[in-house]
Order: C-alpha cells, then structure tokens, then sequence
C-alpha cells in the first residue's frame, strides 16, 4: 500500500501533534500510511516518562507534555521533522526492528552526505561522534505508530543547553550545517524520504 506524503511546512507542535491522535484514533485496515514532512515553531516536547528536572531553566519557550517515549527535547526552526503514521501491524517486526530501522534510514541518508554516524543501542537516535543529530519518539496505540523523528539541519542549537537533552545531561547536539552540508529542509527531506521508504517497506528476513 502506499505511503502518503504530506509537506505541512512550519507549524505549531501541539495542534500537529493532535492531528496526528485523530487519524490514528480513526484510521483502519484500509487507511495508507502517511508521512509528515514538518518544521516547528520553537517548543520543548517532554514524553511521557519526563522528568520536570531535565528542563534546566524557565525560558518564553513553552513546555508541551506529550504522549511519545522518551523525556524532554527541542523542536525548532531549521530542524526537519518527520512523522511516522503507520500501521505498525502490517510490517510484522518489533519496536526494537523499527527504531533500528528508521535511524538506519537517517545514517544512510547522512553516510551519503560524507557524514559518518551511528545508533546506539541504550539511547535511540543517531549520534556524529557523541552528539546527537537526530531523535526518535513514537507512540504505539491499537498497532499503529505516530510522532517520529527530529534531524536537525540549520537551526539554532542554544536551547538545546537549557535541557538535559533526551535526559541525558551534557549530552552535546550537532547539526548537518556545522558538519559542513550546506542544505535547505526542503533538500534534506528529499534526501531522507527515499530511505526511510526503502527501510520502512524492506520485509524482514527470516533464518
């Protein structure tokens, strides 16, 4: 079946994120699965396990407690976020499967680029040398998956040092631009939507 991909530009993180409760509240067997390709308005997203001392200061960016995994990070202007809506059922693999997966996707993408990077087993997302360049947090309600994940490209990486980063303090953070690829969101997304639709659609090999 085909994946839907829908471009939303930059927008608000909560209503996108209600948006994304509503199709999976309403979706069925029949329903494609969508991508969407966004970026956010500043905002700190904390998950459902967040622990309030991982913000390290008060600052005019709001606090939105969501329902993904995983604690605190930082949506902003210049990072490409991608939402995974998917009939997790259909694919037949495990969580641990598909996280591998969708950070395979963002390393063969960055690899590609002449950026050399790598998961980590204890710590979704993808990392450059120790620092984090992209997250993951999803969501898994009746069999179907939604949020996904954050790569950052060309943004402002300061807020980023107000919080213990996905709860691990003095975690750094780096960016596609301070790696030396000089690209828009626009050009990034189309890099990364054929991965993640090549890893995404692979059928799980059997011994």
């Amino acid at each position: 079946m085909q994946r839907l991909i829908k471009h939303l530009g930059l927008v608000d993180y909560e209503p996108t994120w209600r948006a994304m409760q509503a199709f999976t509240d309403t979706r069925t067997a029949e329903t494609p699965d969508e991508l969407w390709v966004v970026e956010h308005h500043p905002v700190y997203t904390q998950g459902l396990a967040g622990k309030p001392e991982h913000l390290l200061r008060l600052t005019d960016i709001p606090v939105v407690k969501t329902d993904r995994g995983g604690q605190v990070t930082y949506h902003g202007p210049g990072q490409l976020v991608v939402y995974l809506l998917i009939d997790f059922k259909r694919m037949h693999i495990g969580v641990r499967e598909l996280v591998r997966r969708i950070e395979q996707a963002v390393i063969d993408m960055l690899a590609g680029q002449g950026i050399t990077a790598n998961g980590d087993v204890n710590a979704p997302g993808v990392y450059v040398d120790g620092a984090k360049i992209a997250s993951l947090g999803l969501r898994i309600k009746n069999g179907a998956v939604y949020h996904g994940l954050s790569l950052n490209v060309d943004m402002d990486l300061t807020p980023f040092g107000w919080i213990n980063p996905c709860g691990y303090e003095g975690l750094r953070v780096t960016q596609m631009k301070d790696l030396g690829v000089d690209k828009t969101l626009a050009q990034v997304a189309d890099l990364l939507l054929p991965q993640l639709e090549k890893h995404l659609t692979v059928v799980k090999e059997t011994a």
